[in-house]
């Protein structure tokens, strides 16, 4: 095998492992919010705290590691070709909808420790509408992707 086949083997790996880390990320950022919608409906006690268990697990087990692993793969293959991506203002305009993502991921995580110590002020009313802001990324993020318009 060459060395350009083997190196466009290799980022083909990088980009699946990527593709997947993205996946179970969005799965947690849709599933992570809809336990909150749950908790602050919760009034029995052992409800509250099987909620807490949930969430923790979820953000510390699967939400980070998996954001982790998006940015780094994505942020790996966007160093390794740099010379064309930095033309392709579509993966700038995909690259700035990332940052308000890791700033709902953050906030999801500083939300997992209101509940934890039984501070949540929130209806889940708004639960209900917070958890449809990574939908609306992952629409533009995909279409970006794939239609690539600039």
């Amino acid at each position: 095998m060459s060395v350009v086949k083997k190196g466009k083997t290799s980022m083909l790996w990088i980009k699946a492992f990527h593709i997947i880390s993205v996946i179970t990320w969005f799965a947690a950022l849709f599933y992570l919010p809809r336990l909150f919608v749950y908790h602050a409906m919760s009034q029995d006690k052992t409800s509250i705290e099987r909620f807490k268990v949930m969430e923790r697990k979820l953000y510390r087990g699967i939400m980070m590691p998996s954001m982790i692993l998006a940015v780094v793969l994505g942020t790996w293959m966007v160093v390794d070709a740099w010379a064309f991506y930095q033309t392709q203002y579509w993966l700038h305009a995909k690259l700035a909808l990332v940052v308000p993502l890791l700033v709902y991921h953050f906030y999801c995580g500083r939300l997992v420790q209101t509940f934890k110590h039984d501070n949540n002020k929130r209806s889940d009313v708004f639960y209900r509408w917070f958890n449809e802001f990574p939908v609306l990324i992952l629409v533009a993020i995909v279409i970006l992707v794939v239609v690539k318009p600039f």
